[in-house]
């Protein structure tokens, strides 16, 4: 018996885990059933910290850890899924093309920025969305550091007021400085279509960002779009021409396009509609989790985001229930109730709710050491030791908050 996970992000990695802890509870040997991951690179992408400095220092090796706990790390990428005989092709460095069947496929593919088709924004935008685009933009940041203080030099323009946008625009006037140097006058400006800026957080919350914002001296743009981009800059759907060097994208997320070659439904967002126990209900053999699927997260209606908070417990419910079905033994419903948000806000602190009516708890000082602790502690992979490492793979108490 085979279960291959596609993808090493958070609900890869917690679907590794959870499939292998319950094979260790049932006493299976891993040559009865085998654990497959299959990934570019057997590494965690600390997806969450793109926005900061030094980025190629944001990731963690899974080799030791996957190792520990006896799953079967293969390098590569997937091309094709047939459900049909259960089986996927996977791309290797090399080039070269393997084929290998599944009995229970775990899609944890992630998601990618969504980037519309807006004049010049291929060409001249930057983001932070993955590994190696936060390494561009680093790159971009610091060959501007070898040219004269200038407004356009100086002049950094964040399209999307959500979660993403907000961080890297308020972690930017600080980086700005560290990059440039005493000349630098960071002029930081978001813009959002919304007539608000975090659109979804919520009211009791957004006068916080908003004295951040302030604080900062970092601007909005409510209620316009970015019509294009060229080398001198970007241009507002009201008219407004920004002077800048650097506009970073930060508007829209969907599901990786490995989704779209699953025969089910999916969401606007490319996710797959998975059932409660995280299958893809009209394909059999099929899992989706993380940002791949669409998943209620209580008996309230709830929808889980595409968030790393949400693809840890998803990746431990659907590794857990794919080696259950093999294994003979019940699965587990997914929920996830309790939901927190920590957004980083710079200089300013950091801004901490809980509940999906985002009720504050903490501001400041000490939201900022929290997201500190969930940045460099608590998203991170478990030791590389198998007793710990499948500890904390129970899909009841990951990110039970």
């Amino acid at each position: 018996m085979r279960i291959v996970i596609v993808g090493a992000g958070f609900a890869g990695m917690y679907a590794a885990l959870s499939a292998a802890r319950l094979r260790d509870i049932q006493g299976v040997a891993p040559e009865i059933l085998e654990i497959v991951l299959v990934s570019p690179e057997p590494t965690l992408v600390v997806r969450p910290r793109l926005y900061e400095p030094n980025p190629e220092t944001l990731t963690a090796p899974l080799l030791d850890v996957l190792k520990a706990i006896d799953v079967v790390y293969l390098q590569g990428s997937v091309e094709t899924v047939d459900t049909k005989v259960r089986a996927v092709k996977i791309t290797t460095a090399g080039r070269a093309e393997q084929v290998i069947a599944y009995d229970r496929l775990i899609l944890a593919t992630g998601s990618r920025l969504f980037r519309p088709d807006i004049p010049g924004l291929a060409q001249y935008g930057f983001s932070v969305d993955q590994l190696g685009d936060a390494i561009t933009l680093d790159r971009h940041l610091h060959d501007l550091a070898k040219q004269p203080s200038s407004k356009m030099r100086d002049t950094v323009v964040v399209a999307g007021g959500g979660f993403t946008g907000i961080e890297a625009a308020t972690e930017m006037p600080a980086r700005l400085r560290a990059t440039f140097g005493k000349d630098a006058r960071p002029h930081v400006v978001i813009v959002e279509r919304n007539d608000a800026i975090a659109p979804d957080v919520g009211a009791d919350p957004r006068p916080i960002i908003a004295d951040a914002l302030h604080e900062l001296g970092v601007e909005t743009r409510l209620g316009v779009g970015v019509a294009s981009l060229d080398k001198s800059g970007v241009s507002l759907t009201n008219g407004e021409h920004i002077e800048t060097a650097t506009v970073i994208w930060a508007a829209g997320m969907r599901a990786a396009p490995l989704t779209a070659q699953i025969p089910a439904e999916r969401d606007s967002s490319g996710r797959l509609l998975v059932d409660r126990e995280l299958r893809v209900p009209s394909v059999s053999g099929v899992f989706a989790t993380g940002d791949a699927a669409k998943a209620l997260c209580d008996d309230k209606g709830t929808y889980a985001l595409m968030s790393c908070q949400h693809a840890t417990r998803m990746g431990a419910f659907a590794g857990n229930n794919a080696a259950a079905e093999l294994l003979g033994v019940p699965t587990r419903p997914y929920h996830q109730e309790a939901y927190v948000t920590c957004l980083d806000l710079g200089g300013a602190g950091a801004l901490f709710t809980r509940g999906w009516e985002r009720k504050v708890e903490m501001v400041g000082d000490a939201a900022k050491k929290t997201k500190r602790e969930i940045n460099t502690v608590w998203i991170y992979p478990p030791l590389a030791e198998r007793a710990a490492a499948l500890a904390c793979a129970d899909p009841e108490q990951v990110t039970n908050l």
